[in-house]
């Protein structure tokens, strides 16, 4: 795929250098818009960083923008108590049952989705917009997964890679998501020295929060059992540190995987009841993640899972505490700075 990568590295870069020269013309807002997006393809955890920062900006009138990857609407929708996996996509899904107070559309076009909302919130966040530069946001946090960004990548289609390094110059933050707990200066110098950011640009990492596990349809709390048998169903994009949880807490994990976003089909869905019921172990559950749950409340599949233990995992984005007060505050102002005064509560 390499030679193709070249026609694809041409194509990006001119059409970044036609925003930047103001050919292509990028559209701006009179209230804040902050943009949560990555320059590698899936799995860098924007769903629990929106989920971060709607809990960090929680006294404001929020809406989360998405483009709603995988429904099988199109054009214009706002969630409401009809809203399914289908119609506006599983992460929107996830906002809007987690959120009451939080509007959540999804629009390919972000122009028109913003115009849509723009009168009804204070603050409106994008969800995986930042290659979609005819909206010019306001605040822009670009994230890498740790372990991604100590390796070589490459661009698309022979690598992961949206569009190239330099890319970094347009966000205003750069998250490190999925590291460790704490982080060796010696690592930290390293990353900032590859990522080579400007001084008004902030770097922080973040790690991965592991809640108690939540029944799909009761939402009744559980705990893992040591050495309980455990059937996991995912389609994320990398199961990774999800495993190494579980392997950490001492289960036995039967593993069910998909792609990201994967539709579950009926007979996928019998083939892991059959097994769950099959398996001679007295302390055994069913897991998800939180996204793929959403996928799960299909009439169909959930009558299928309705008598049997099916849990879902949440997680958080826990920014890193020498990193949290700075990382916030620069969120924190520029809402202050940006915000109408027509909006203030």
């Amino acid at each position: 795929m390499l030679p193709f990568n070249v026609v694809y590295a041409l194509v990006v870069y001119i059409r970044n250098k036609f925003y930047d020269w103001g050919i292509f013309q990028s559209v701006s807002f009179n209230l804040p818009i902050i943009c949560i997006g990555n320059l590698a393809v899936g799995g860098s955890g924007k769903t629990p960083t929106t989920e971060y920062l709607v809990r960090l900006l929680s006294e404001y009138k929020l809406a989360i923008l998405s483009r709603g990857y995988g429904r099988k609407t199109r054009g214009f929708v706002l969630a409401d108590a009809t809203a399914t996996a289908a119609t506006i996509g599983d992460e929107p899904l996830q906002y809007f049952r987690k959120f009451k107070n939080v509007m959540v559309a999804v629009c390919e076009d972000r122009i028109t989705g913003i115009e849509k909302l723009k009168d009804k919130c204070d603050i409106i966040l994008l969800d995986d917009a930042y290659q979609h530069r005819k909206v010019k946001a306001g605040f822009n946090v670009l994230l890498f997964e740790f372990e991604k960004i100590r390796k070589f990548q490459m661009l698309m289609p022979a690598g992961n890679l949206r569009e190239p390094f330099s890319g970094i110059k347009r966000t205003q933050a750069v998250l490190i998501t999925k590291s460790p707990e704490e982080i060796s200066i010696e690592v930290r110098e390293g990353i900032s020295k590859k990522l080579n950011l400007y001084p008004q640009q902030e770097l922080a990492f973040s790690y991965i929060g592991y809640q108690k596990l939540k029944h799909l349809y009761t939402e009744e709390e559980f705990e893992f059992q040591k050495n309980q048998e455990v059937f996991l169903l995912t389609g994320i994009a990398n199961t990774a540190p999800l495993r190494r949880y579980l392997e950490s807490i001492s289960v036995n994990v039967n593993s069910f995987e998909y792609p990201d976003h994967h539709h579950f089909t009926v007979r996928e869905i019998q083939e892991l009841a059959k097994a769950y019921q099959n398996h001679s172990a007295k302390e055994k559950i069913i897991v998800t993640t939180e996204k793929d749950g959403q996928r799960l409340l299909d009439d169909n599949l959930r009558d299928l899972l309705l008598n049997l233990p099916v849990c879902y995992l949440p997680i958080a984005n826990e920014i890193n505490a020498a990193d949290k007060c700075r990382f916030d505050q620069k969120i924190l102002d520029y809402v202050a700075s940006a915000k109408r005064f027509d909006k203030i509560h």
